[in-house]
């Protein structure tokens, strides 16, 4: 019998990666597709051909250059789905800025930690949404800003930041309405940005985006043109997108699955971007699918559910849909059965990856069986490598399981400014260890079955437990405190904090959750809350956090929802 396969995969193609900038290939977009519509927003009234979007675009860029935004420089930008969002993307990118993408979701202490860590000297911020109102929380951060010149902000507690951009209004001191910025570069602007458009490389730093790991403070994932123009139009490819596609973008842009699997998926094939909302509902979002007869969908598995659970979903004509992504959490094998068959999506593929890969590495096909589709993340991506290995570094055999490393053009340039924290994961070979336990089978498919850190996942968004216990530390009652994921039938995990309270004092779950609101995103704040004696050390003194989950679980009756 022959020896089984080694646990290496690599993604072979006959397509090449792409050699461009995100400018040059918005450029390309708007000879190739001009009259065919690129940005379909319809709450905003907005609906731009590629042509006239790629004209916005470069006016944007203008501007930005006018207002002494120089190559290289760090630009922030704090809202929701919104064309303005967009613009900035790849205006950022046509200007050699370097785009930071911040959660609309932060908070005072995790807005200021993740723009003193970069030196953003221009933020791009919404004004409001729902509770979230963006310029009370910047006023707070920054009091000079309300007597600044626009443009010449000078402030205390960052130093960096000189331009704030307001999208909508009222207009509020200090503040240089979006509206206005392209309206400021000059021919000679234009040409500046030109020769700066010519001189820029693929492998310059594009993007900012802030992800956390088990040591605490959000880290920077700094990644390029080539890591994430290349990484959109391979999920695009995976889905056979062409110019005729339009993609329903519920998911939020601040994140890969929407900047890059959506808009730069959208600006390399020709498909059109819509956005239903700014932030998820899923009346919208079933409305904008039939209304604009949208071809693919994305989604995390809580807003398909969410989608075929509505109580008007019977209502709507999804008979447009044929593909789309659902990512970021395992896919109950139900659901999977229900989108492809009450929501018309037989070619919806999964998709699994990480922020500092770009991030898909693995992705199954439209022509997948269902099985494979629900248990499994598919198959190794084009130009990309993975190997799985175990706990000294060598690689496993197939069917094994170990810690999955991906290596390739996805992989980040580092995190920003923390040399030791990138060397930590990405090693002397290229080779960046995800963390995640997985195993490879015989025909390739990838099964992501556990995390060496301990992550938690929350309706697809990634929370990190030693940064939500070092901001609980802060609170002068609690002596002791740890964060773990419990299962969750709905969000396939909630957080769960176990708390020890310094000797002679009293606390209640109120009073914790009132310390979190409005200091960090309310998707950290954790859902349950139980105050206990000690926590469950092994010899070493290393907390066991798997026990402390089984023990609630258990006395709770918590159930994950089925996977296959």
């Amino acid at each position: 019998m022959a020896d089984k396969a080694d646990s290496y995969v690599c993604g072979t193609s006959d397509t090449p990666l792409l050699g461009d900038t995100i400018g040059r290939s918005l450029d390309q977009a708007a000879r190739r597709w001009s009259d065919r519509e690129a940005l379909v927003s319809p709450s905003h009234g907005v609906r731009w051909k590629w042509g006239e979007f790629a004209q916005r675009v470069d006016a944007l860029a203008a501007g930005f250059v006018a207002l002494g935004l120089e190559r290289g420089g760090r630009i922030g930008i704090w809202s929701l789905n919104r064309p303005e969002w967009t613009l900035t993307q790849f205006a950022a990118a046509k200007a050699g800025l370097i785009l930071v993408t911040i959660n609309p979701a932060y908070r005072l202490s995790e807005l200021e930690f993740a723009f003193h860590k970069v030196g953003c000297s221009a933020i791009v911020t919404a004004t409001a949404f729902k509770t979230s109102n963006y310029m009370d929380m910047l006023n707070t951060l920054l009091p000079e800003l309300a007597s600044a010149k626009p443009g010449q902000l000078r402030a205390a507690r960052l130093p960096a930041l000189r331009i704030v951009i307001q999208i909508g209004g009222p207009a509020c001191p200090g503040t240089i309405p979006f509206d206005e910025v392209a309206g400021m570069g000059g021919t000679l602007h234009r040409e500046q940005l030109a020769a700066l458009s010519a001189s820029l490389q693929f492998d310059d730093a594009v993007n900012i985006q802030f992800t956390s790991g088990t040591t605490g403070s959000p880290k920077g994932v700094t990644l390029t043109h080539h890591n994430i123009l290349n990484n959109g139009y391979f999920v695009g490819r995976a889905m056979r997108l062409t110019e005729q596609d339009r993609i329903c973008i519920p998911v939020p842009l601040y994140h890969c699955f929407g900047m890059v699997m959506g808009n730069l998926a959208s600006v390399t094939l020709g498909a059109t971007m819509v956005y239903p909302g700014e932030g998820f509902d899923p009346l919208a979002t079933l409305r904008t699918i039939e209304q604009e007869k949208c071809t693919a969908l994305y989604g995390v598995p809580t807003m398909f559910i969410a989608e075929l659970d509505h109580g008007e979903f019977s209502n709507f004509d999804l008979t447009s849909l044929r593909t789309g992504i659902m990512a970021g959490a395992p896919c109950p094998i139900e659901v999977m059965k229900r989108v492809n068959s009450e929501m018309n999506m037989g070619e919806v593929t999964i998709a699994y990856g990480m922020t500092e890969t770009s991030p898909v590495s693995f992705q199954s096909a439209v022509d997948d069986p269902l099985d494979r589709r629900v248990s499994t993340v598919g198959r190794i991506h084009p130009h990309v490598e993975v190997k799985v290995v175990d706990l000294e570094g060598k690689i496993v055999k197939r069917g094994e399981r170990g810690e999955l490393c991906t290596r390739g053009y996805s992989v980040m340039l580092g995190y920003w400014e923390e040399p030791e924290k990138t060397a930590d994961v990405l090693d002397a070979n290229g080779w960046m260890h995800t963390g995640d336990i997985a195993i490879i089978d015989d025909q390739g498919y990838c099964n992501i079955v556990g995390r060496i850190k301990d992550m938690v996942i929350r309706g697809g968004e990634n929370l990190y437990p030693r940064e939500i216990e070092e901001f609980l530390y802060r609170h002068p009652k609690i002596q002791d405190v740890q964060i773990f994921g419990v299962a969750d039938t709905r969000y396939g995990e909630e957080l769960c904090a176990w708390i020890r309270v310094r000797p002679g004092e009293t606390l209640t779950k109120e009073e914790v959750r009132t310390f979190c609101d409005g200091q960090i995103a309310h998707n950290k704040i954790p859902r349950y809350v139980e105050f206990v004696d000690e926590f469950p050390m092994t010899v070493t003194g290393k907390v066991q956090k798997f026990l402390m989950r089984d023990d609630v679980e258990q006395r709770l009756g918590l159930k994950a929802a089925k996977t296959a």
